[in-house]
């Protein structure tokens, strides 16, 4: 049996006065996430705006939703060791990206 854990990985679209801005990021729990174990993960992906993606990429990994898409969604992904970089395609050169790194 694969025990799988729930980790969120949050793409938000945020009203900042006066100019629109945006963030990306990857949350356990209310935590910001920079290191976790490797393992099997069951990850919930929000977008909360239609244009904007979620991509993450890492060791063996290369997942993402498209930039249309809005909602949620569940994957199921084993995380081996290594840096994993997550990011909005259209928007990674404006600084929309962050990473985390998986141990052993």
């Amino acid at each position: 049996m694969v025990r799988a854990t729930l980790l969120t990985l949050a793409l938000a679209a945020l009203l900042v006065a006066p100019a629109q801005g945006f963030s990306i990021e990857v949350k356990k729990g209310n935590t910001d996430l920079k290191t976790i174990k490797a393992g099997t993960y069951r990850i919930k992906v929000e977008d909360k705006a239609a244009i904007h993606n979620f991509h993450l990429i890492g060791p063996g990994l290369n997942r993402k939703t498209s930039v249309s898409f809005k909602g949620e969604t569940t994957w199921t992904i084993k995380l081996k060791p290594g840096r994993y970089t997550y990011q909005c395609d259209p928007h990674a050169a404006s600084g929309m990206k962050g990473h985390f790194r998986v141990t052993a």
